[in-house]
């Protein structure tokens, strides 16, 4: 029998909101948990805490009586830590401090028998680093939960440096045993969700810096136009500015200064004013008893009927659709709106290159036009004519939101930041494609893995946009990855591995 199936007893130390999650998993799933503690008190209050879990899923249906029942007698209190076991595993889930974990690792060798295994739910320490105050490293291994443990499905699973090369595919198997979707990471900075997800915040705060738009326009756009469940600083004031920053900075780091990892002055400076967000009452946006309060949405203003010429025939479709005047030409009239929908391009950018009258021209981001327009306004255009776009969108019944122009716009920037550095880590091999999407669609909620949804734009479109914003801003963070170039140019799928030196020896 393999090891993951032999599993019956594991013990959770640390009786927070993770260890009375995994707790909860685990004693579902059929193993005995042993719950200890530093404080006594606070096992009594964690196991009543999970039995309420147990009897509020069975009167919702999720358990029958009898398996709550179950479940709950298959709890055990531990006077502490580092209580005698003969437990198979122990995961523990006390506070993130290097030296805390390593000193609890250091006694739990000495009074758990060899074949215990040690996990640690670490979401940002290295496991490698951990597993130096092991005589025997080998036997500890990254096991990551998401909060809430029960309804987050997925677990990554990290070896570090010494690790035993069999842990890994036990952990993998034990996590299916539990019901949860295991994915493997390297232990690297971030692991890989939390890598993953630099793509969209450390991207929006960049937008924020270059005045381009704000918060709230931000994230309606990632709602609305990339499908996102929330926006990136709708995230940061769920998550608090004094995680989010500090775990920028330490991937940056971590990566040594890689510039598409960059953190930005902006949160640092809200940081040290204060400024956590939802559990402070204020952060991008104002809480009033933990609910957002947020300002509504501007709406068109009175503008002259002009007609519209595009070069997007589909955004004509949608506008004439509507009742709008629209001209269908190579080129505008005189009194003529010019709409230009460019990929990578400012809208000045491309209004120049064809020669388009500057002053009637501005830009709509082509990337989705189901739901909502984004509008974008250059230095030079006529504010009447902006006014005339702006109700000409407004017209199609959509959400209009306007912004400054600027290379890739707003949602074509964030798409292209989130495939960009999810590419790095496929090229790196710090996790499968597989795992990559799968990891990132379940812990971060997108609508797509980041390379399913690379691939669904088109490898070449998205490419095309990192090459314009770095030649327009010159920046680094915006380098295209390797594993982006090479599909791209050789025609192959962001999702697949491609043939490797070692397909040569299979």
């Amino acid at each position: 029998m393999q090891w993951a199936q032999r599993v019956n007893t594991v013990r959770v130390i640390g009786t927070g909101v993770m260890g009375r999650g995994i707790a909860q998993l685990a004693a579902a799933a059929g193993l005995t948990v042993e719950l200890a503690d530093a404080r006594p008190e606070a096992v009594s209050a964690a196991v009543d805490h999970v039995g309420q879990m147990f009897d509020k899923l069975a009167s919702k249906g999720r358990m029958t009586t009898e398996e709550a029942a179950a479940a709950r007698d298959r709890l055990r209190l531990v006077d502490g830590p580092h209580t005698p076991t003969e437990c198979d595993l122990v995961i523990e889930a006390v506070r993130e401090d290097l030296q805390t974990k390593r000193e609890l690792f250091a006694e739990l060798e000495k009074i758990c028998p060899p074949h215990t295994v040690f996990a640690t739910n670490t979401s940002s320490l290295a496991v490698t680093s951990i597993a130096t105050a092991l005589a025997d490293p080998s036997r500890l291994v990254g096991l990551h939960f998401f909060n809430p443990v029960p309804l987050m499905r997925l677990v990554e699973v990290i070896p570090g440096a010494r690790t035993a090369e069999w842990l890994p595919d036990a952990l993998v198997e034990l996590v299916q045993r539990l019901g949860h979707q295991p994915v493997l990471a390297t232990d690297t900075p971030g692991f890989l969700v939390n890598h993953a997800g630099r793509g969209l915040i450390t991207e929006a705060l960049q937008i924020l810096g270059e005045d381009l738009a704000a918060p709230a326009d931000v994230d309606r756009i990632c709602r609305d136009v990339l499908g996102l469940r929330m926006g990136p600083f709708e995230l940061m004031d769920l998550t608090g500015l004094d995680v989010t920053h500090p775990a920028t900075e330490s991937i940056w780091s971590g990566y040594y200064g890689d510039p598409r990892l960059r953190p930005s002055p902006i949160t640092r400076a809200r940081l040290e004013a204060g400024l956590l967000g939802r559990k402070v009452g204020e952060g991008f946006y104002a809480y009033v008893d933990g609910v957002k309060q947020e300002q509504p949405e501007p709406q068109a203003p009175p503008a002259e009927t002009r007609p519209v010429w595009s070069d997007n025939p589909e955004l004509l479709g949608v506008l004439e659709a509507a009742g709008v005047p629209v001209e269908r030409g190579d080129e505008p009239s005189n009194v003529a709106v010019v709409l230009v929908t460019p990929y990578g391009h400012s809208a000045a950018t491309a209004a120049l290159s064809a020669d388009l009258p500057l002053s009637r021209v501005c830009g709509v981001d082509p990337l989705n036009l189901e739901k909502r327009f984004t509008l974008t306004v250059h230095p030079a255009t006529d504010p009447e004519f902006a006014r005339s776009a702006w109700a000409a969108l407004a017209a199609t019944g959509r959400a209009v939101t306007v912004v400054r122009d600027g290379a890739g716009m707003i949602a074509q920037r964030l798409l292209a930041s989130i495939v960009n550095t999810s590419c790095f880590i496929a090229e790196q091999r710090l996790a499968t494609p597989t795992d990559i999407d799968t990891a990132v669609r379940l812990a971060l909620g997108y609508p797509r893995g980041p390379l399913e949804w690379g691939q669904h734009i088109g490898p070449r479109r998205v490419l095309n946009v990192l090459r314009a914003l770095h030649s327009a801003t010159g920046d680094p963070r915006y380098r295209p990855s390797r594993w982006l170039v090479e599909r791209a140019e050789l025609g192959l799928e962001l999702t697949g591995t491609g043939t490797t030196p070692k397909d040569l020896l299979a």
